[in-house]
């Protein structure tokens, strides 16, 4: 089992969620999705913002989620096809409402790696030129799915830095390029979401990988480290 401290944390803002519900209840429809433990932003803490945004009826993976929803005086279904827009209840891609969701990693350690030196398994990244590496948590096992290896791009400092070599399971290795090694470490790496430059990362993810955003912010939220902002 993966250390809790190993893992990427998924920090959720409750304004932002409620900002989202706001204007997805405005937008029309009936039903709110909450199926994928509410996309992996927290079933429970979803159902009470859209309940108090006005939603009456949510959409739920399984009888027992149903109960413990009905406990929040929301009516929660199984079956049935939710019409209230998840983009804008989650602030997705695409849409206008600021992201729920930041998915944050952590440098834990940094190293230089000198032109024609590789990093990773089967070494299939070698560094251009003298340059400075940080092994950053966050791995295929939390859902940082392995075609992202030098395809996608992480906020590192306000900056977005390249993901080089493969993904490992709970690891991946990220060019900091011409950042100083020391300042970085113990330093959060964000892969998606918040207000900076990876804030719609989450779309670069869906071309490289041809999976859904929905898919990748589910699973990349169910294995996080989950923790809720005002």
């Amino acid at each position: 089992m993966t250390p809790t401290g190993s893992l990427p944390r998924a920090l959720v803002s409750a304004g932002a969620l409620r900002e989202g519900a706001l204007e997805a209840v405005a937008l029309g429809g009936e039903m709110a999705d909450l199926r994928g433990d509410a996309l992996g932003h927290g079933v429970l803490e979803v159902a009470a913002v859209v309940r108090d945004a006005g939603v009456k009826t949510v959409l739920v993976d399984d009888a027992h989620i149903a109960e413990r929803v009905h406990e929040l005086d929301l009516r929660a279904v199984t079956t049935g096809e939710a019409d209230i827009d998840s983009s804008v209840l989650y602030g997705l891609p695409g849409a206008q409402t600021v992201p729920a969701m930041r998915l944050a990693g952590r440098v834990v350690s940094t190293k230089p790696l000198r032109a024609g030196e590789a990093v990773s398994y089967g070494y299939r990244h070698r560094a251009a030129v003298d340059t400075t590496v940080a092994l950053v948590t966050g791995g295929y096992a939390q859902g940082i799915v392995r075609a992202l290896g030098s395809s996608a791009h992480v906020e590192v400092d306000g900056v977005l830095r390249p993901i080089v070599g493969r993904v490992a399971m709970d690891v991946c290795v990220v060019d900091l390029e011409d950042s100083g090694a020391g300042e970085a470490v113990g330093a959060d790496v964000v892969y998606f979401g918040g207000a900076g430059v990876a804030r719609d990362a989450l779309a670069e993810w869906a071309d490289i990988t041809g999976l859904g955003i929905a898919e990748l912010i589910t699973i990349a939220g169910l294995k996080a480290v989950r923790e809720w902002t005002s």
